[in-house]
């Protein structure tokens, strides 16, 4: 659901805030004892059980040694936001960081995209990068897909790979793709759990299908822990617009629209926008969640780290490393086709102890998931 984002003054933010959370408390549904324990008390939402926990497969996992990398060449792409983003920009750079430490690449080096760019800017940044000799080539963020379709084949000889899209038919290409959902429906959970006036908001950068995942995951997840929870999904910019990622006073804006009516849990995938959501949901004193990496620990954004209770780690940082030992090895087979919850591809962040009470119920859905017991949607209304 897309609605136009919210303006209010903020000299009234405060008494909002407290009068829209009485409003929604003395409406919501209260437990009466058992379930999640930040119920106690009557506040929050009447919350389900968690589900039966299901089979573990305790066997023990083969790890290989890393590879010996010391000749490769690593050239990486990046999306806009670039470095400091504090979300998968930087969790991309995080993983050819290790894989230079315990592989020993040669070089890495990185391009920024710019800000209302032309399409073709991408083009020749990726050209640039497979010139000077770079193999193989990473392009982060689905913005890419259209220039690797006609890069890549102009060098047969490099390896690409891009991080978030379904390239299909230019063999060179790898695709790295997540199950966002997924781990969007555990940090459901959490908010609902977390939420006093049941009420969380989700606030999406772009309207776009992949970042439709993370809502449709969201509200899943905090429906099915809280069913009579009350979920407001809002984008910053339509499909196509990619401003959307960039902008924090608009961040700002709509996470204090859905503050001022009621929301005290919000949930972002915003990209560089989100430092705006965290500012308003800090000044609110209210809880928020971040995406990609852990965000707690960033420090693009550690001024906002109290209100911070976990993140939606999209483990871009293991995908890149995966990938870059996997052509080091010459075997892309091992590349996994989608990083899941069963990869530990997903998940969630526990930095801070916010949620440590929460951690066995998150765990028995992400169980429940794994095991495909519980079937996440990755489109809203699903």
């Amino acid at each position: 659901m897309r609605r136009t984002p919210k303006r209010s003054g903020s000299g009234a933010t405060a008494v909002a805030v407290v009068l829209t959370s009485a409003l929604a408390l003395a409406g919501c549904a209260k437990d009466s004892g058992g379930g999640g324990g930040d119920n106690a008390g009557g506040q929050g939402c009447k919350t389900a059980p968690p589900p039966a926990a299901a089979p573990v497969d305790n066997a023990p996992t083969q790890q290989q040694a890393p590879p010996n990398a010391s000749n490769m060449k690593v050239g990486l792409a990046f999306d806009i936001g670039g470095r400091g983003d504090a979300s998968f920009n930087d969790a991309s750079v995080a993983g050819l960081e290790r894989a230079k430490a315990e592989m020993g690449l040669a070089e890495i080096k990185s391009l920024d995209a710019g800000a209302g760019e032309p399409e073709d800017a991408k083009q020749t940044r990726l050209r640039q990068l497979a010139q000077e000799g770079f193999n193989p080539v990473i392009a982060v963020g689905y913005a890419y897909a259209d220039a690797v379709k006609l890069v890549a084949p102009e060098f047969p000889g490099t390896k690409f790979a891009i991080v978030d899209e379904e390239v299909q038919g230019v063999p060179n290409v790898t695709p790295l793709v997540f199950a966002e959902e997924q781990g969007s429906f555990l940090v459901g959970v959490i908010a609902a759990h977390r939420s006093k006036n049941c009420k969380v908001g989700f606030v999406g950068g772009v309207g776009t299908p992949l970042i439709q995942k993370f809502q449709a995951g969201f509200e899943q997840g905090a429906k099915t822990a809280a069913p009579d929870i009350a979920v407001e999904s809002e984008y910053l910019t339509p499909a196509g617009d990619s401003s959307g990622f960039q902008d924090p006073n608009k961040g700002a804006e709509v996470a204090q629209g859905q503050l001022d009516g009621g929301a005290d849990v919000i949930y972002h995938a915003a990209g560089a926008s989100g430092k705006g959501v965290f500012s308003s949901v800090h000044s609110a004193g209210a809880m928020a969640i971040g995406v990609d990496s852990d965000q707690y620990s960033q420090p693009t954004v550690a001024q906002y780290k109290d209100v911070i209770i976990t993140s939606m780690l999209k483990r871009v940082d293991l995908a890149v490393y995966d990938y870059v030992a996997a052509v080091a090895r010459n075997d892309l087979s091992t590349v996994p086709r989608k990083f899941d919850l069963s990869l530990d591809g997903v998940g969630y962040s526990t930095s801070g102890g916010k949620i440590q009470d929460l951690v066995p119920v998150a765990d028995a859905y992400k169980a429940a998931i794994a095991s495909g017991q519980i079937q996440v949607q990755d489109k809203p209304g699903g």
